[in-house]
């Protein structure tokens, strides 16, 4: 599961950036495969007396970091390709209206990770393809948690 969090002064992102932004990062992730339920993005304003950048109060900076569960990146390339179709996905709604950004991903660990109390599916398996059909966590058997 990607769980993205952004956080940012109030008057940055309307209703619709918020929701247009987050189904574009929905349609990256599903373009790799996952199904869209694993993606989460979670707006959280942050008032400009509270946000400090530099020691400084700030109203033009974006913070957000990103948890990857679902997959891990395999290589430093990889993960430099990723980063590049994300901060492009970002830029219409961060970067071209003249905002300040920074963007983390931390890898956590799959085993430490349930859904709806299910150990999701191996990636690319029979199990998780229905997932992704389905779009919502199901039980599967064992023998579906195959590459297929």
């Amino acid at each position: 599961m990607p769980l993205h969090r952004i956080w940012y002064s109030p008057g940055a992102f309307s209703e619709q950036d918020k929701a247009a932004l987050a189904e574009n990062i929905t349609k990256l992730y599903t373009s790799f495969g996952l199904p869209a339920f694993y993606v989460v993005v979670l707006y959280l304003p942050v008032e400009e007396k509270n946000y400090f950048v530099g020691g400084k109060k700030e109203s033009k900076f974006v913070r957000i970091s990103v948890q990857h569960i679902a997959r891990h990146f395999p290589s430093n390339k990889t993960a430099d390709r990723f980063l590049d179709k994300y901060e492009n996905v970002l830029a219409p709604f961060i970067k071209e209206r003249g905002l300040d950004w920074e963007v983390s991903v931390e890898q956590i660990d799959r085993n430490l990770w349930r859904e709806n109390g299910l150990e999701p599916p191996l990636p690319g398996t029979i199990a998780e393809k229905e997932w992704v059909r389905l779009d919502k966590a199901v039980p599967y058997d064992e023998k579906d948690n195959v590459i297929g």
